[in-house]
């Protein structure tokens, strides 16, 4: 097998909370008294076009809320959509600190978010401090599970996919990665991450 040089890593389900998962829309529009149902049908369609950061933030509330007057501003949706944002309860920042530390590693950020909760949550949780690189559907316009977004990761840092792990809560996300050689991991929690990690030698036995 060939020595595994690069991860990328996953967020929201990882690291973090999602940022504007079905959990997190729930909480807001019921803060707000939205009607979930009529949101929920408008929402895939403006999501996909903000997450690969084909609209801002603006236009898709304008298109998913803002369809009418509402007792509340944009302003006041960002800051409650924000505010969902929290470190995981069983969160791999741990071992991703860990691995940042020992500079033996390339790591990279390969998530799907929309622009103004991706650099907030970059900020917020200063994933700079772990992360050589950011490959967030918002800034290179592909979403997982998009084979052309982990092939593209393999043309940027300039690595043979077998060369790469790939580490994500989606079974679905993680096949797409196996299905272009990348070592695809499901994460399934901290604990079990540092066994498959030391399994690959990307950690030291304890």
């Amino acid at each position: 097998m060939a020595t595994i040089s690069t991860i990328l890593w996953d967020v929201g389900g990882v690291l973090l909370t999602n940022g504007w998962d079905h959990h997190e829309r729930a909480a807001v529009l019921s803060h707000f008294g939205v009607d979930r149902e009529a949101f929920e049908q408008r929402h895939p369609e403006a999501n996909d076009a903000w997450e690969k950061g084909l609209i801002s933030v603006e236009e898709y509330l304008s298109r998913t809320v803002f369809d009418g007057p509402r007792q509340f501003t944009p302003g006041d949706f960002v800051e409650a959509m924000k505010a969902q944002s929290k470190r995981l309860d069983d969160s791999a920042l741990g071992i991703l600190a860990d691995l940042a530390a020992s500079d033996t590693v390339t790591l990279g950020m390969l998530n799907n978010e929309a622009r103004e909760l991706n650099d907030f949550r970059i900020q917020k949780f200063h994933l700079t401090d772990y992360f050589d690189l950011f490959l967030s559907s918002c800034y290179v316009g592909l979403r997982k599970p998009d084979a052309r977004i982990f092939r593209l990761a393999c043309d940027v840092l300039q690595r043979k996919p077998e060369e790469m792990a790939f580490v994500d809560d989606r079974p679905a996300n993680v096949q797409a990665a196996k299905d272009i050689g990348m070592h695809g991991i499901v994460y399934e929690g901290a604990e079990k991450l540092k066994l498959e990690l030391m399994d690959l030698g990307l950690l030291q036995w304890a």
